[in-house]
């Protein structure tokens, strides 16, 4: 017999287990919050679990908080929460590196640069001395800088000043010299200034009349190529700093991947090593230069993917820029009469990689700033010559591309290949973006409205920054800033894209409104799209379950507040894989 006593002291355990069930061990709960999850319907929900850097449920704070448990719980005070943002073009090692060098971004004449560069020597006193930043077009005097000054200041020493968009760059006598750069050099797919009022040789060969043959010190695309390519290679333990100095930056704006376009095997080896020891967060989709190395290495080999990196593109330079005259165009420049710009490879030379991407399984992403070089790429891209003539330029020549060539792609392979930039397309090549992903950038069109109109007339420029026109026809647009080139907050994106004005608020009525984008379409450039222009959208880029928990608390939310107070919010927290990986009380926002 049972004693009641008994009964009792089993019925009490059992009656406790009924009314308080056994709530799911998590590692962080996130709630009360205003969670922007970017799935399919662009749902909004208030809390969320974390398990092994993943997301395991979503949902309201009071259903979370009831299912379940975890050490770690972040009340988000009713801030807004969002995906990790993801930069879908950018130089990352680049502008790692570019914090160690002489900084000329910001510079309105060239006597500033060069006050900017005696101070930076002063403490770099020997071996190269390397700067970028300058823009010509933000000074009074608009034309490129000779290197006179350089060569009096630093005699004997190679300088060399790279353009804020990188496709251009002035150097010293020294510099050219290493090179071996001289008048009578001819470069494929670059130009070489000449001191006679800003003049060039262009790359068929075709001078300008020139006062002495003297070099200027300007060099334009496959020209600063050569330059750097002398520049004494940077030891390992460098490029890790850089990495890591790029990180820290990055993940205080809120960026948890960043798309690097245009990275050698070297750095990816660093990258791959900084992410196995955990001190590198930061996830990277690589581009690789289309160099010997990294095609002899990769084609054999392979992509690469691990839970932070992923190598499987190649990066290619169709063109230069339209800052330094360097974009390849269907007509000439409005302001400088019967140039178009230049190819940097020879027509032939994109096709034929075109077909090894698709070979070997690597995506491809072209730059292509002129409407001649989109045009090119997005023939080549659908597997097809025109089949009628075609302006391009290569060597300063007219090619007439004409013989049709093997099949690229087949309907039924998802290439997801990528332009980059997209920035000037012909209004009657803007149909046959179908199955090309457009990766742009919106702060290029803030950056370039001054000047823009100056390069293409007032009928062509209409029909560059088109981002608008560029996601009806694709379908997807892909979000990123060029940084350094551009500052790295993707606050900033979001501003150029719906309110097309700078950080200056020029102009008031926005830069060529009919190409803005609205807050929802651009959130899902920053996020979703752009993990899609990565083949990675199963995995981020939205806050759902199964997904990594990489994710940003800023102290607004940019979805309702007035769009001229999205530049100034900030970001309180970012996540990589639920880790926090930055804290605003903690540390210094840049």
């Amino acid at each position: 017999m049972i004693c009641p006593r008994t009964i009792l002291v089993l019925f009490i355990p059992a009656l406790f287990s009924c009314s308080s069930p056994v709530k799911e061990q998590a590692d962080l709960i996130v709630h009360n919050g205003v969670v922007y999850t970017v799935d399919s319907l662009f749902s909004t929900v208030e809390a969320f679990a974390v398990k092994d850097g993943k997301i395991i449920a979503t949902g309201k704070s009071d259903s979370i908080l009831s299912h379940f448990e975890a050490k770690e719980m972040i009340d988000a005070g009713g801030n807004a929460v969002y995906p990790g943002f993801i930069d879908a073009h950018c130089h990352f090692y680049g502008y790692g590196e570019n914090l160690s060098q002489c900084d000329l971004v910001g510079t309105t004449s060239f006597d500033d640069v060069i006050a900017r560069l005696q101070e930076y020597a002063k403490t770099h006193p020997e071996g190269w001395l390397i700067g970028r930043g300058w823009d010509q077009n933000d000074w009074a005097v608009k034309a490129f800088p000779d290197n006179k000054k350089l060569d009096e200041l630093f005699p004997g020493r190679p300088v060399y000043l790279k353009r804020i968009d990188g496709h251009a760059a002035l150097a010293s006598s020294k510099a050219l010299e290493l090179a071996k750069i001289s008048s009578s050099s001819h470069i494929e797919g670059g130009s070489i200034g000449m001191a006679s009022e800003g003049s060039f040789r262009m790359p068929s060969g075709k001078d300008v009349p020139l006062l002495n043959g003297k070099l200027s010190g300007i060099v334009l695309d496959n020209a600063k190529d050569s330059i750097e390519k002398v520049i004494p290679a940077v030891p390992k333990d460098k490029i890790k700093s850089f990495l890591l100095a790029a990180q820290k930056n990055c993940l205080a704006v809120g960026l948890t991947t960043v798309d690097d376009a245009g990275l050698e095997k070297k750095v990816i080896d660093v990258m791959d090593e900084l992410h196995e020891s955990g001190e590198l967060k930061m996830r990277v989709y690589a581009m690789l230069t289309d160099n010997q190395e990294n095609l002899k290495y990769y084609l054999e080999h392979g992509p690469y993917k691990t839970e932070r990196l992923n190598v499987r593109a190649f990066k290619f330079y169709a063109d230069g820029a339209l800052g330094s005259r360097g974009a390849c165009l269907v007509d000439s420049y409005t302001d400088s009469a019967g140039y178009q710009g230049l190819l940097l490879q020879k027509p032939e030379y994109f096709a034929k990689a075109a077909i090894k991407m698709q070979e070997k399984g690597f995506q491809m992403c072209t730059h292509c700033i002129g409407d001649s070089a989109v045009r090119l790429m997005q023939l080549i891209y659908h597997g097809r010559w025109p089949s009628r003539p075609m302006k391009a330029i290569y060597n300063g020549d007219t090619v007439i591309l004409g013989e049709p060539m093997p099949s690229i792609s087949s309907k039924s392979l998802d290439l997801r290949w990528r332009i980059e930039h997209y920035q000037v397309i012909n209004k009657t090549d803007i149909d046959k973006i179908h199955g090309i992903i457009p990766s742009v950038q919106p702060t290029h069109a803030t950056s370039d409205m001054y000047w823009a109109k100056d390069r293409l007339g007032a009928e062509r420029v209409k029909y560059a920054y088109a981002y608008k026109g560029l996601l009806d026809a694709a379908g997807k647009v892909a979000l990123g800033t060029d940084f350094p080139v551009e500052n790295i907050n993707p606050m900033y994106t979001f501003y150029a894209a719906v309110g097309r004005r700078d950080l200056q608020g020029v102009p008031a009525s926005g830069y060529q409104m009919e190409n803005a984008l609205t807050r929802v379409e651009t959130l899902r450039g920053m996020t979703i799209w752009a993990a899609y222009a990565n083949f990675e959208e199963k995995e981020k880029g939205s806050l759902e379950t199964g997904k990594f928990a990489d994710f940003v608390i800023l102290d607004k939310d940019i979805m309702k507040i007035g769009i001229d107070l999205v530049p100034s919010v900030k970001v309180l927290s970012t996540f990589v894989n639920g880790e926090k990986v930055f804290d605003a009380v903690h540390q210094k926002i840049p």
